[in-house]
């Protein structure tokens, strides 16, 4: 498998059997301590799968083990590794590596960038979700008091180091969750890869690692451009106005919803909001709407969640002046950003989507 490299502009991600350029990366940079960061899912199936590869980091390596989900993305969870970090004796000049899905790259990131004012990170992304999305791009964060995301800074990696063969380890449920990025990068910004995508899965043929380098490319071109999300990277939150809503709302109700699985069914009620927005013609409208729908399947829950999720929706980021702002498209591979939008609008279009 060839390795093919991406300037993100300070940093770099190495797509493709990477051990060797792990490795070589390590040496030329010299480190006091290495610390790898993984949950119990990644200790399990991962850690093996680096630990035989490279041998010389691993056994000189302190590791950090905390539970899987969304549910310990927090200041608790923080709080054991900065403990943790503090009892392996981790200095400025120390290494944290996020051996981990989108969760601890985004958590164990924070964690590196706030220890002693900040130590340098690396993420070696394990699921398809963190390959394409949380392992790029600098945003780092913790929910906090049932807001995703809500506590948090920007700050880049020293590198990206992405294999495809950790995919193997991974249930088809995540690998579909990870989809929904995927799906979203063609919808935003290349409607020829967006069927190219749908294609692949219809047929059962996916090429990974094509697919990791031109979704990585499409979240860096636009970073690149706007890295502290002030215009243009806010494209890059299609689906998650809404999509971020149903997932919090998920934690608290025992429903729980991957992250992916959350943004398909946003994805679902923003295409409908532009239509009647920005312009998305109808048949295009329909055409992703049907796809996504037999893909993921449906979100069937009763109308009573429905304020619950908007009043959500109105602690989101991107709002302003007391306005829910969108992103939305214009048409299949071009997205509009900073779009309001009449809350009862957007309850229509949930009840359209998500409700019995």
């Amino acid at each position: 498998m060839s390795i093919s490299t991406i300037d993100a502009g300070g940093y770099k991600v190495f797509i493709g059997d990477i051990f060797d350029e792990l490795a070589h990366w390590i040496n030329e940079n010299p480190f006091s301590r290495v610390i790898i960061m993984m949950d119990e899912n990644t200790r399990r199936y991962c850690y093996p799968v680096l630990d035989e590869a490279l041998p010389a980091l691993t056994e000189k390596a302190g590791l950090i083990e905390i539970g899987s989900g969304e549910v310990h993305k927090n200041l608790h969870t923080c709080n054991y590794l900065w403990e943790k970090l503090t009892y392996f004796g981790a200095d400025r000049n120390a290494l944290v590596i996020n051996l981990s899905g989108g969760v601890l790259s985004d958590m164990g990131g924070f964690v590196a960038a706030t220890y002693k004012r900040g130590v340098r990170f690396i993420n070696l992304p394990t699921t398809l979700l963190s390959m394409v999305d949380a392992s790029v791009g600098g945003k780092l964060g913790i929910d906090y008091s049932g807001y995703k995301n809500h506590i948090g800074l920007f700050t880049s990696p020293q590198a990206v180091f992405v294999n495809p063969v950790f995919l193997k380890t991974l249930p088809n449920r995540e690998l579909k969750s990870g989809m929904a990025e995927v799906l979203k990068h063609g919808l935003i910004a290349d409607k020829e890869y967006f069927h190219d995508v749908t294609n692949q899965l219809n047929t059962g043929k996916v090429e990974y690692q094509k697919l990791l380098e031109r979704s990585v490319q499409i979240k860096n071109n636009i970073v690149l451009q706007d890295p502290h999300e002030k215009g243009l990277r806010k494209v890059l939150n299609f689906g998650h106005t809404v999509g971020h809503a149903i997932e919090s709302w998920s934690f608290e109700s025992g429903e729980r919803l991957l992250h992916g699985e959350a943004i398909a069914y946003g994805m679902m009620v923003e295409l409908m909001l532009s239509v009647r927005y920005s312009g998305l013609p109808e048949k295009e409208a329909q055409q992703a709407l049907g796809f996504l729908k037999s893909y993921f399947g449906s979100l069937s829950l009763g109308s009573e969640v429905l304020i619950p999720i908007l009043q959500k929706m109105h602690h989101d980021k991107k709002n302003r002046d007391g306005k829910l702002l969108f992103t939305l498209l214009s048409e299949t591979g071009n997205a509009v950003y900073d779009v309001a939008v009449d809350e009862n609008k957007v309850v229509s279009a949930m009840e359209e989507i998500i409700v019995v």
